[in-house]
């Protein structure tokens, strides 16, 4: 009986682990804190020069 339930174990986590590639997470991708401060400026920068060609109009 334990030769039997190991055997039906091992074949069942790899059935579990080829159906886990299959399927990929809808998760989005984990930005560090830091990265997500280094944005945030390049997007300040951005908004300050689109500022700067627009004034001398």
């Amino acid at each position: 009986m334990n030769r039997k339930k190991k055997i039906n174990q091992i074949l069942k986590k790899k059935i579990k682990q080829q159906n886990s590639k299959l399927h990929k997470s809808n998760k989005p991708r984990y930005i560090s804190k830091a990265e997500r401060a280094k944005l945030e400026a390049e997007e300040a920068q951005q908004v300050i020069e689109e500022g700067e060609t627009q004034s001398p109009e």
